[in-house]
């Protein structure tokens, strides 16, 4: 559902200036649009506008056909999923609970309720039968905002708003967390606005990215790697940093690459059986799977030389893994962390799909080098010729001129 802000303006009472200033802003149907400015800037006053958290002092918001002005706010916030960095569910009840709400205020039947927060908790990534009964106090942080997620979705809003809704988490978890949003709305296609204070993060999740200055002036409106590549001003090209290469690798995912196959073997196999993978295979190294199918350990030979007949203590356990609609970068880091320089990329449930190692990696980057060089050297030919028009012209002007004047 499109969202239209138009002429949005917010003053605080006492306030000298508005936080907020005549912002007109179109989002389209079904994209995700991220609002990031220096702190202060008013993004989370103008996200708080759309769902009148705030109410605007001038201007209107759109959402589809409707002015939401014109509407009750309560009905309002039931067509709009909300989830901010505190998270916010109700401690007195279980996840379940939390995630039944809005569809229990909007009258939904009893059966179609379970059969909702069991489906929205399954595509979050939490086990319905495991964390439906579960307290709020008994989730991990990265737990907590997936059931908030879950939460915002219960109700089906054709509308998701974001202020920074994996500020707080480790970097490890805040990445897992972005790509299940990823793949979220890659099923669901929400229209999604989203702030962020990261602009590596806005990079990742946005469609389009809107760059704010102050009172939330928009300076630059326009996709990631527009942004990245084609700055509109020192403002923009100072907020996105150096390394704008480099920083396109958050616009390719894990899935664009090749995904190699590995050895795999479980720990339910037999010794014997692993010990002749690995002497007859073409890798003196194997992935070892948990009894789920997860990468569990990097195995290698000599590990197994010191086993004794038990693989309790032998390899090196898995310590990162990567989705396939994790980004480049994230794949990237992961294999420089690691002692054989590659990463296993899992599905949905954590389950292993395959690895991408460091040469592929590497290769996209010098892609991605080769592709900037090319376009400054065709930026280069352009001004050079631009120039040379622009002397041409000058010089045709001034022997017109001086034949007027010998006439």
């Amino acid at each position: 559902m499109p969202i239209r802000l138009e002429g949005l303006t917010k003053r605080f009472p006492g306030a000298d200036a508005p936080a907020v200033e005549d912002v007109t802003m179109d989002i389209r149907p079904g994209e995700t649009v991220a609002l990031v400015g220096p702190s202060g800037c008013g993004k989370s006053t103008t996200l708080r506008m759309i769902n009148r958290l705030v109410e605007p002092s001038a201007g209107r918001v759109r959402i589809g056909e409707r002015d939401v002005l014109g509407m009750s706010p309560v009905k309002l916030r039931r067509r709009i999923g909300y989830v901010d960095a505190a998270v916010g569910l109700f401690p007195h009840m279980t996840v379940g609970e939390n995630v039944a709400l809005v569809p229990r205020m909007s009258g939904w039947s009893g059966a179609r309720v379970r059969d909702r927060v069991e489906e929205v908790l399954d595509l979050v990534g939490l086990d319905p039968h495991a964390f439906h009964d579960r307290r709020p106090d008994r989730l991990t942080a990265g737990q907590r905002h997936r059931a908030g997620l879950a939460r915002a979705l219960a109700a089906d809003p054709p509308v998701l708003l974001l202020d920074e809704p994996f500020r707080g988490v480790d970097p490890i978890t805040r990445d897992h967390l972005q790509d299940e949003l990823i793949r979220i709305q890659r099923e669901l296609r929400k229209t999604i606005v989203l702030v962020t204070h990261d602009f590596d993060e806005a990079v990742k999740l946005g469609d389009r990215i809107a760059v704010l200055r102050e009172r939330s002036q928009i300076a630059q409106f326009d996709t990631p790697e527009a942004l990245l590549t084609d700055p509109a001003d020192d403002f923009v090209s100072g907020f996105a940093g150096a390394g704008a290469a480099l920083k396109r690798l958050g616009l390719t995912r894990v899935r664009d690459v090749e995904v190699a196959a590995f050895p795999t073997a479980t720990v339910d196999d037999p010794l014997q059986e692993i010990f002749n993978k690995l002497r007859l295979g073409p890798h003196n190294e194997l992935l070892m799977l948990d009894g789920r199918g997860r990468p569990y350990k990097w195995l290698r030979r000599a590990d197994l030389m010191r086993a004794k007949g038990s693989l309790a203590r032998a390899g090196q356990l898995v310590h990162d893994t990567v989705t396939r609609d994790a980004t480049l970068h994230d794949a990237l880091e992961a294999a420089l962390t690691d002692s054989g320089g590659r990463v296993a990329v899992t599905g949905r449930r954590g389950e292993y799909v395959g690895v991408v190692d460091l040469e592929t990696l590497l290769d996209s980057v010098r892609e991605l080098l080769a592709a900037d060089r090319a376009a400054a050297r065709r930026q280069a030919a352009d001004e050079r010729a631009a120039g040379g028009q622009a002397a041409a012209e000058t010089a045709a002007a001034l022997a017109a001129a001086e034949g007027v004047g010998a006439a």
